[in-house]
């Protein structure tokens, strides 16, 4: 099992930027619902802890606070690229030094997060879809920087 013992503290950092970067990405991928977007990735991090004891790994990446690049961008876009780069780091950081399942296992919180931000504001009419197409373009940029398929 891989453990943050195995990555320098700079590796740690980055792969845990991965999954609030795809928050981040979806949060801004629409006009609203901003507040519960951002409560929804912390209930993410709370859900993983509750199935505490599945992947070490994953136990120590969502009992760590999230970390955020705390540099500002200067547009939507900026950011979404900045996000879109944090990502594809965090699995290039990931692959040879964890097993294949631990990444796939990275792979799914981090889609579950992007999901679960999505879901959590209703973009259009109370008979819609919550998960608006920009929403669903958001995520499945976040998988293709994954490297996975989005779900």
């Amino acid at each position: 099992m891989t453990t943050k013992s195995d990555f320098s503290p700079s590796d740690w950092k980055i792969v845990l930027e991965g999954p609030p970067s795809a928050g981040l990405i979806v949060i801004t991928a629409d006009q609203g619902g901003t507040v519960r977007e951002t409560f929804s990735m912390g209930r993410a991090y709370a859900d993983a802890r509750r199935e505490h004891g599945r992947s070490e790994l994953l136990d120590e990446i969502v009992a760590a606070k999230p970390e955020i690049d705390r540099s500002r961008a200067h547009s939507r876009e900026e950011l979404r690229e900045r996000s879109l780069t944090h990502l594809r780091e965090a699995v290039g950081t990931l692959e040879g030094k964890v097993t294949p399942q631990e990444l796939e296992d990275y792979r799914s919180f981090v889609l579950l997060l992007a999901e679960k931000v999505a879901r959590a504001h209703r973009e259009g009419a109370r008979d819609e879809d919550p998960v608006s197409d920009a929403e669903r373009a958001a995520i499945a940029d976040v998988a293709g920087a994954l490297g996975a398929g989005a779900g």
